[in-house]
């Protein structure tokens, strides 16, 4: 056993390591795992997917590069619109001074006009749009009604055109590839990290691709023992709703025989417990190190609120880090959908770490997570939980009692701006908390606290500000395997086909937005994504193909190598086919 540990060990490492080559960690076979279908097999999938300009380039990462290439090959001023764009999220995202930098860039090549009085000018596609004279101050929101004008102009006749060209029509075998099953097959299994309710988690590797994630498999006999399907589907379905860099992304969902599996972002960097309490010296965390993670879980939380996702389960256990340094919030399992307007009642949570209206249960929204957050921080600097010394021996109700009736204690480790958060945040009321009153909206507030006041909020959530510790690449930050529990076997419970309709809500396969970007990351969409001299159509993607005779030939006996049957052409309906010339 112990041998076979190491093994695992030292296989899971080196897929962790990766290297300068785009193909390491591929399957021999990826191309052909990934080959596209031709075009006639995969057009219809229009009628089943949306087709807006809003979604596929807002919010599909290959159909915003693929529309950009379509600007690029065909219109200059189409491009030149892309470029305003471009430049102007870059503006959004930099510091004070480079912003301003670029603004006058940005005003050179875009702008027209007189002094004071500057206004964006691209007269091919028919934009004047005055600006005024915020140029000289860097003003975040300078460009926003410009950059609604010009998406606008684009979400038009450009849109159209594209969707009858080549490049939309790659995008739907880019559609297909994602909509295709996805088994066992499509990964390689390594080391347990861990374990959760329901199940053993591992890290696993995607064979086409090369990428890595953690594998989180929720037997199918332990689910329904507990009867914890509703659980088990609940958090499938938020995590499917979510795409963040702050929390743990979905990026595939199936089943196996005895098992449904969920494959998430795998977190090489440990939990924050860990880092609390386990990283040599005293106990807790430098205040630099702690506002950093603080930030990017205010991050993650604001980001499950505007879904209408509370969390309900914030705890540094489930603070997880990246080998980049970065956290993300982990296990949605007591996560819920509030609707606009509702509230929820469960006492559900984690033992110090809820809220006192959680421990009433009392209705609420989503003043229990600014409370858990409060008792993160607080721990982070502390070294200890708030309600509960480490390892002490105290039974639920005193620690609850001590939640809703007893203050908190500040040591010397806490500023005065982390104690007045830390106290605003651990108020006993939703009402006088933090954060607690104003609905989807706390994490705004949180954020204006002046502990907050060095974060540049904007070039954190676009993911670049540097941590301030990186985990060593060559440590596995979690337990040996051999002090990992293992699982009893679960007697007396059947599967049958009753269960069929549960597993099929939750066998959905790929993610769209986590798999296009697996693509992108892994180098696989540059090298498939090409097309014929000059940018003509490739056989793959030629509409009108006429299918050739089959020919015997003289030795009608010899074997001939069959054509794969995504290759093949199949008669497509003419509504699908491109009105007009092409663009």
């Amino acid at each position: 056993m112990e041998l076979e540990n190491i093994v695992a060990n030292t296989v899971y490492l080196k897929a962790r390591e990766g290297g300068s080559d785009s193909n390491k960690g591929k399957s021999k076979k990826w191309r052909k795992i990934l080959q596209f279908p031709h075009i006639s097999q995969c057009i219809e999938i229009i009628n089943r997917i949306d087709v807006r300009y809003e979604y596929i380039i807002d919010k599909q990462p290959i159909g915003k590069i693929l529309f950009r290439q379509w600007c690029e090959a065909k219109q200059s001023h189409y491009h030149r619109c892309i470029k305003f764009l471009e430049l102007t999220e870059r503006y959004e995202v930099e510091t004070d001074e480079q912003r301003m930098e670029l603004a006058a860039s940005i005003k050179k090549d875009f702008m027209a006009g007189h002094e004071g009085e500057e206004t964006l000018s691209l007269p091919e596609v028919g934009i004047e749009l005055t600006v005024g004279d915020k140029l000289t101050n860097g003003h975040k929101e300078l460009f926003v009604p410009c950059i609604q004008a010009v998406k606008a102009f684009l979400a038009g006749e450009p849109f159209k055109d594209f969707t009858n060209s080549l490049y939309f029509h790659r995008y739907l075998q880019w559609k297909w590839l994602e909509s295709q099953p996805i088994t066992y097959k499509t990964f390689r299994m390594y080391r347990v990290l861990g374990k959760g309710g329901f199940g053993e988690v591992c890290a696993c590797q995607v064979r086409a691709t090369g990428k890595m994630y953690a594998c989180k498999k929720l037997e199918k006999k332990r689910i329904k023992k507990r009867k914890g399907e509703a659980m088990v589907l609940i958090e499938k379905q938020i995590l499917q709703k979510i795409n963040s860099r702050f929390v743990v992304n979905l990026a595939y969902a199936y089943e196996t025989k005895d098992a449904l599996c969920l494959v998430l972002t795998i977190m090489n960097g440990g939990d924050l417990k860990f880092h609390i309490y386990n990283m040599g010296g005293e106990p807790g965390l430098d205040i630099v190190r702690a506002r950093f993670y603080a930030a990017e879980v205010v991050c993650g939380l604001d980001h499950l609120h505007q879904q209408g996702i509370v969390y309900r389960d914030c705890k540094p256990e489930n603070i997880l880090l990246d080998d980049a340094g970065h956290v993300r919030i982990s296990d949605l399992g007591l996560a819920v959908d509030i609707p606009e307007g509702e509230s929820v009642r469960g006492r559900v949570g984690t033992v110090g770490y809820m809220a006192p209206e959680v421990i009433d249960n009392e209705r609420y929204t989503f003043s229990p997570d600014w409370f858990s957050f409060g008792c993160l921080l607080y721990e982070m600097l502390e070294g200890q939980a708030p309600f509960r010394a480490r390892k002490e021996k105290v039974k639920r109700e005193e620690v609850d009692r001590r939640v809703k009736s007893e203050p908190e204690k500040y040591s010397n480790k806490f500023s005065e701006d982390a104690k007045s958060l830390c106290q605003q945040l651990l108020a006993k009321s939703p009402a006088q908390r933090l954060g607690g009153k104003v609905g989807r909206l706390g994490a705004s507030l949180v954020k204006q606290h002046s502990f907050f006041h060095p974060i540049n909020w904007r070039r954190l959530e676009a993911g670049l500000v540097e941590a301030p510790f990186v985990p060593d690449p060559h440590a596995v930050y979690a337990k040996d395997v051999l002090d990992i529990e293992q699982f009893s076997t679960v007697k007396g419970v059947n599967i049958d086909a009753t269960d069929s309709t549960f597993y099929s809500k939750f066998n959905t396969g790929c993610v769209s937005i986590p798999w296009q970007n697996e693509m992108l990351e892994t180098d696989c969409f540059r090298q498939l994504n090409v097309f014929g001299p000059g940018g003509s159509r490739t056989p793959d993607l030629i509409l009108n193909v006429v299918s050739a005779p089959e020919n015997n030939g003289c030795f009608p006996f010899r074997r001939k190598k069959k054509q794969p049957a995504r290759l093949r052409p199949i008669p497509i309906n003419p509504m699908f086919l491109p009105q007009g010339t092409e663009s």
